[in-house]
Formats: structure tokens, C-alpha cells, sequence
């Protein structure tokens, strides 16, 4: 399963590059605490967003794990980037928690700026070891329960790195798909 409707919104999943996203009002940064380039997503992110992101980023650090703050796009094609700090999984507890609270608080910044459209990445599932497919249902369950109540958010795009992680989260996306039908 590649996407589902929830409430007014379209869940979708894709496989690619988190800044080549040019239809999304936001994408979403995998932030590191003090809010710079590092590796992986932030990397990327700050990367192809330019020296400006950090430095409009610098007074808003450090973020806390679950925490999200909004900052602008910058060089990026969208105008908007919502940058998460993720838990460090065996570390930051209760882990599920702190994600859960990653995806709601970008959803809550999302509707507090109008905005109708953000893509995520996987967060914490790369160098802050969150395995997979429990991320994934922690995301997907997140959606199922906060895109019903949206107002302004219309599409949520996860991009994923590759055909694997695609993969798993298809399979998620479809079985909660299937027990909240049958609920």
C-alpha cells in the first residue's frame, strides 16, 4: 500500500530525496539537538537549504528529544523546513513517546503555520539506531490518529531512503489500515 486517505488528507509513501520535494510546503529535518549540518537527513537538508539554515537555526538550539521547531526553506524549494529531534533509541526513554512526539508536533506546527503539505523522513532510523519497522508503525500510527482532526493539511508524504525501507513501511501502512477499517 502506497497511500491512504485519512480524514481530508492523503498519506503517501515514496522512495527518494527529502530535498527534492519541490510540492511540499515543508519537509521535515531528523535534527540533531544544537539544530546543524550533521549526517545523514540534517546533512542533506542543510546541505541543499545553504549557510542560511543554520544560521537562522542557531537562537532555537538546543531542542530536546520530541521536540520540533519551524524555520524557512532557505535554498531548498519549499518554504518551510519543521526540523525534529528524534530519540536515541536504547537512550532516550520512553523512546516511542519521544517519536510519537516528533510526528505530532511537526503535525501541530504544520496546522499553526496554514500549511497543507510536509513531507517526513524516517526519523531516528539511522544513526540514532530506532529499528524500522517499529518507527514505522510509530508514525503511521501517529497519522491515523492526527489526520483526522486536520484542518489545513492535506497531503503527507513519508519519503524513504530506499526500496527496503519503502517496503516496510507499505506493510505497516497496510495492516493498521486494515485494523482500523475493521475498528
Amino acid at each position: 500500500m502506497d497511500r491512504l486517505r485519512i480524514g481530508k488528507a492523503e498519506l503517501e509513501l515514496s522512495v527518494g530525496d527529502i530535498t527534492a520535494q519541490p510540492d511540499v510546503d515543508a519537509i521535515v529535518n531528523a535534527a540533531n539537538a544544537q539544530l546543524q549540518t550533521g549526517g545523514g537527513v540534517a546533512g542533506a537538508i542543510h546541505r541543499a537549504a545553504g549557510p542560511g539554515l543554520a544560521e537562522e537555526c542557531a537562537p532555537m538550539a538546543p531542542i530536546r528529544p520530541g521536540e520540533c521547531v519551524v524555520s524557512g526553506g532557505h535554498d531548498l524549494p519549499n518554504p518551510h523546513v519543521l526540523h525534529c529531534l528524534g530519540p536515541v533509541y536504547g537512550k532516550d526513554e520512553p523512546a516511542d513517546q519521544l517519536l510519537a512526539s516528533c510526528y505530532y508536533e511537526a503535525l501541530r506546527l504544520a496546522e499553526a503555520h496554514a500549511l497543507r503539505s510536509v513531507a517526513f523522513p524516517a526519523i531516528s532510523t539511522g544513526a540514532f539506531g530506532y529499528p524500522l519497522r517499529e518507527a514505522a508503525q510509530v508514525a503511521i500510527d501517529v497519522m491515523l490518529d492526527a489526520l483526522r482532526s486536520a484542518v489545513h493539511v492535506e497531503v503527507v508524504r513519508f519519503v524513504l531512503f530506499s526500496p527496503s525501507d519503502h517496503e516496510v513501511f507499505a506493510e505497516v501502512l497496510a495492516e493498521r489500515a486494515d485494523l482500523d477499517q475493521s475498528s
